[in-house]
C-alpha cells in the first residue's frame, strides 16, 4: 500500500498562491494559537466551490504561516473524480472523501484536511455566506477515535467572490442528485464569465471577484472525557461560527 497523498505543492506554486491571495485578495492570516507537533484533524469552512474553492487555496497559505509540516492529506468530494479531474486532484494531496481514506493518512501519521459541510456548504446563498454549516459529524467521531485534536480553519470572505441567489438544493433533490452524483446543492449564481447560469460555477473555473480573505487558524479542540462524537461536533462548529462573527463583524462586502 503506498504513502497516502499530501497537500505540499511544488514550492513555486504555494509561492504562486501565496502571492495571487496576498495582492489580489489581500489575505490575512491570523494564528490564534500554535498547531500541535503531532496528526491533528483540519475541519474548515467553505466561501463558494466545488472543484475550485478559494477556502481550498486559503488554507494552503495559513498552513504554510502556522509552520506546519507534517504532511497533510485532505479529503475530496468524489464529484471530482466524476468529473475526470481527480488524478490532478491527487497530485496536490487530495483523497476521495472516505472513512478509509482519512484511516489510513491518520494511521501514515499524516494531518487530515476535512470540509464537513460538503457541498451544503459550498453552495451557501448570499445571505448565509458567512454560516458555518456542518453536514453530519463522521469527522469528530474519526477524531474521537483516532485520538487526535481538531484544529479549526474559519475563512471569511470566499462567498463574496461571486453571488450565490439559491442554493438550488430542491432542485438537486428533484433530479436525483443526490443519489446519482452525491451532490446535494445546484446553486443559482452570478458570476464572470457564466453570467446567470445554475450548477455551472463550482464546476467549472470562474473569475472571482476581489473580496478580501481573512483566514484565522483557531486553539485544538479535543474530545473532553465521554463526549459524544455529535457534541464534539457541535462545540466545533460554535467556536468556528464565533470566529467568523468576529471576523465579518465589522465587515464590508468585498472591502473587508
Amino acid at each position: 500500500m503506498g504513502e497516502p497523498p499530501s497537500v505540499a505543492p511544488p514550492g513555486w506554486l504555494t509561492a504562486a498562491i501565496q502571492t495571487y491571495l496576498r495582492v489580489y485578495h489581500r489575505h490575512d492570516i491570523r494564528i490564534d494559537a500554535p498547531v500541535p507537533d503531532t496528526p491533528v484533524l483540519f475541519v474548515c469552512n467553505h466561501g463558494f466551490g466545488g472543484v475550485i474553492d478559494l477556502n481550498v487555496a486559503a488554507f494552503v497559505a495559513a498552513r504554510q504561516a502556522a509552520g506546519v509540516t507534517r504532511p497533510t492529506t485532505a479529503m475530496v468530494h468524489q464529484i471530482a473524480w466524476t468529473l475526470g479531474v481527480g488524478s490532478l486532484v491527487e497530485r496536490f494531496g487530495g483523497a476521495p472523501g472516505s472513512r478509509h481514506a482519512a484511516d489510513e493518512a491518520l494511521d501514515a501519521g499524516h494531518n487530515v484536511l476535512v470540509f464537513p459541510g460538503g457541498d451544503v456548504d459550498a453552495g451557501k446563498s448570499w445571505p448565509r455566506r458567512n454560516e458555518i454549516t456542518f453536514h453530519g459529524s463522521g469527522f469528530a467521531r474519526l477524531a474521537v477515535e483516532h485520538e487526535v485534536p481538531i484544529v479549526p480553519v474559519v475563512t471569511a470572505g470566499a462567498g463574496e467572490s461571486l453571488v450565490v441567489l439559491s442554493d438550488g438544493r430542491a432542485t438537486a433533490r428533484v433530479l436525483g442528485l443526490p443519489k446519482l452524483l452525491r451532490v446535494k446543492a445546484l446553486p443559482l449564481t452570478v458570476s464572470i464569465p457564466w453570467g446567470v447560469n445554475v450548477g455551472v460555477v463550482g464546476l467549472l473555473p470562474y473569475l472571482p471577484l476581489p473580496t478580501k480573505l481573512v483566514t484565522a487558524v483557531l486553539p485544538a479542540i479535543t474530545a473532553e472525557a465521554g463526549e459524544s462524537p455529535e457534541d464534539l461536533a457541535t462545540r466545533v462548529r460554535h467556536a468556528m461560527q464565533a470566529r467568523m462573527n468576529e471576523l465579518t463583524a465589522r465587515r464590508t462586502p468585498l472591502l473587508g
